[in-house]
């Protein structure tokens, strides 16, 4: 039975409950990491590095049942702490198992554990939870969280929507490993990120056991529970390569999966050394979608996929998934580079090079239409005008112009050497566009990279000089 509590700011509460206790040293975690563009997202006071989610979900109900387990460790004395969770009924929840106090206010679940946490201490909270998860609508209109599609339900997550059906410190600067079991009426799939470890049927359902062991950001975790067409393939090298494809797209999507492992050597020839442990991809019925992500090791298609878009999507692995923006504001770190990424394998296929692709964009010549050709020169990448642009085509397309200028700068050699060491220096962390462009500079001390900062990466307008 739910806990019900007055619905009063999550910080107010949690420092008058601590009031109350007496003679505690801890404070309350803050609600939200101030992030430029979504500030209540993630929150202050500790650091996950596990999430162990089981869920039941029935496509008929719409109605999902849930239990979070989620390890962390304490970055200050903490008397209170919060989790982001949007819509859903909490049920229980516990700290160290035992039970702990709770309420809710907007997207903030905030728990008072029975004891005061240290700071350094490792702890584990469970959240039990139910309901219909929602659909959440970007500030730029788009769709994410809990899609239903024609038999079953997606979860995606970029930016906010992963609190739509797991509770978490929901922003890219903390990332965790994952365990992530669906249980599913039997005749249906359920796939997730990593590897699958388990699938075992009973009582007319099937649990699907997933595991992820690099740590990933809850924005490109996923759930795709449906009918597909599941093919396990590996590459030349034996990277394991999981394929799930919803029958209606299976025609439109043959050929194209059927490049998965040409893309990846591609790929890892000129990005550097894979970072996950396996790839792959799901294909789905979601039309209403609009769009493509780059969900951990698996991206997933809304409809049939095209080259250039997997090639995109699985260039996000590097660039996104391994090293991922340290707030939405760095988001051309990966829409820049993926973007960068497309134009080149194009050229590498006999395509347009990217100089030519570059001197398109800058005379404004490259799209069908003059609205889009300006639209790449509305706002700096470095700088997005606000949360409901950080997917603008600045971010993408002139957020490639900036790497396309570096290259210029360095010649192809130190180019590629940059990129990958880039890759390789954040593997599986963090980073921000200060770090980025220092690095360049560090790593190259012999040029002059200012001009390409102050003109293409954070100037306003079109630069007066290609």
């Amino acid at each position: 039975m739910s806990r019900s509590a007055p619905v009063v700011p999550a910080l107010v509460l949690a420092l008058a409950l601590t009031a109350c206790s007496g003679g505690v040293h801890g404070t309350p975690g803050g609600s939200g990491v101030r992030d430029p563009y979504f500030p209540k997202a993630g929150n202050g006071g500790y650091d996950v590095s596990h999430y162990d989610l089981k869920l039941t979900y029935d496509p008929d109900s719409r109605h999902l049942t849930g239990t979070a387990d989620i390890t962390a460790r304490a970055t200050e004395d903490l008397s209170a702490f919060d989790l982001d969770l949007k819509g859903l009924d909490v049920r229980a929840v516990t700290v160290e198992d035992r039970a702990a106090r709770w309420s809710r206010a907007g997207q903030e679940l905030t728990v008072r554990p029975h004891d005061d946490i240290d700071e350094g201490a490792t702890f584990r909270v469970t959240v039990r939870y139910a309901g219909t998860p929602m659909t959440v609508t970007d500030a730029d209109g788009s769709r994410e969280g809990w899609l239903t599609t024609a038999d079953g339900a997606l979860a995606l997550g970029e930016p906010t929507g992963s609190m739509a059906w797991f509770p978490g410190n929901h922003h890219p600067s903390d990332k965790a490993t994952y365990d992530i079991a669906v249980t599913v009426p039997k005749g249906l799939t359920a796939v997730s990120n990593g590897e699958l470890t388990e699938e075992e049927t009973a009582g007319g359902r099937t649990t699907f056991s997933w595991r992820t062991g690099e740590p990933m950001a809850s924005y490109v975790a996923t759930v795709a529970i449906g009918h597909y067409d599941v093919t396990r393939t590996t590459t030349d090298d034996g990277l394991p390569v999981y394929v799930a494809v919803d029958p209606a797209r299976a025609a439109d999507s043959r050929a194209v999966v059927a490049k998965i492992p040409e893309v990846m050597e591609w790929a890892e020839y000129n990005l550097g050394p894979y970072p996950f442990s396996s790839t792959g991809l799901i294909v789905d019925r979601a039309d209403d979608v609009g769009y493509a992500l780059e969900t951990q090791s698996r991206p997933v298609f809304p409809s049939a996929v095209d080259t250039e878009t997997l090639v995109h999507e699985l260039a996000h692995q590097w660039y996104g998934d391994s090293v991922t923006p340290k707030t939405w504001r760095d988001m051309w770190l990966n829409e820049g580079f993926a973007t960068y990424a497309e134009l080149l394998w194009q050229e590498d296929q006999g395509g347009d090079s990217v100089q030519e692709v570059f001197d398109a964009l800058y005379d404004g010549d490259y799209f069908d239409n003059a609205e889009a050709n300006e639209a790449i020169w509305a706002f700096p990448p470095g700088k997005p005008s606000g949360a409901a642009h950080i997917s603008d085509p600045p971010v993408y397309w002139r957020g490639a112009m900036v790497l396309h200028k570096i290259r210029q700068t360095v010649g192809d050699d130190t180019f590629y050497d940059l990129i990958q060491g880039w890759a390789a220096a954040h593997r599986h962390g963090n980073a921000d566009t200060a770090e980025f462009t220092a690095y360049v500079e560090e790593q190259v001390p012999g040029k002059d990279f200012s001009g390409i900062w102050k003109d293409w990466l954070y100037g306003d307008g079109k630069p007066a000089h290609r």
